[in-house]
């Protein structure tokens, strides 16, 4: 399986647990990796026969924009299961991470992966 990937996109965002995190929007940075076969678009040359990054990072966007979250852990959740339903992915690696939760640290962050359920 051949992997397209989207490295540090920063998407701002309501999320958090506590009163103060749910008023203001936080800068949330995501690495994608998503395993599809390649080979069609890579004959072709034709966008309609691969994974389209842009399309991809704007429904991350607006799912960003149309919900709000406390916890990175459901957020992830739901954007794993929107893009293994909405795109020919067969499994999918997402990083996020939430730079400056911490202040003895950097970032925190989760990783998870998820492979389409087959029908």
């Amino acid at each position: 399986m051949d992997t397209i990937y989207i490295r540090d996109l920063r998407i701002e965002t309501v999320i958090g647990v506590h009163a103060w995190e749910q008023r203001i929007r936080q800068t949330l940075r995501l690495d994608l990796e998503l395993e599809t076969d390649i080979r069609p678009a890579a004959h072709s040359d034709d966008i309609a026969d691969t994974l389209d990054y842009v399309m991809i990072s704007e429904r991350v966007r607006t799912l960003l924009d149309q919900h709000q979250f406390q916890l990175m852990e459901a957020l992830a959740e739901h954007i794993a299961n929107t893009l293994l339903h909405e795109f020919a992915i067969s499994r999918l690696r997402l990083s996020l991470s939430k730079p400056g939760a911490l202040s003895s640290a950097r970032e925190v962050g989760i990783q998870i992966e998820r492979s389409r359920i087959p029908l």
